[in-house]
């Protein structure tokens, strides 16, 4: 039978209010592990603003953090009207 806990983590991310590390750097650094791990592909889009705030129950503006974040780093490029995508060369 399947739990509460095992429905809630379908896509294995979560965010951890207890921890001290701001909400924002915590869904960056998932999104980065998956990047790395190559979940996500050179040129594969991002989970949208709106599947971040349902997947994690954060604020939008959080989310708006998050892929900021790893656009500053290089990490992911926005293009106006399409959507955040994996930066080529940037995967494992």
């Amino acid at each position: 039978m399947q739990g509460v806990w095992d429905v809630l983590n379908v896509f294995d991310m979560h965010v951890d209010r207890f921890d001290p590390t701001p909400l924002y750097v915590q869904v960056a650094d998932q999104l980065r592990e998956q990047i790395k791990a190559g979940e996500l592909k050179p040129r594969d889009p991002l989970p949208s603003e709106s599947k971040l705030v349902a997947e994690h129950g954060i604020a939008r503006e959080t989310a708006r953090r998050a892929i900021a974040l790893l656009r500053e780093e290089g990490w992911v490029v926005t293009l106006p009207q399409r959507g955040t995508f994996v930066t080529p060369g940037k995967s494992a």
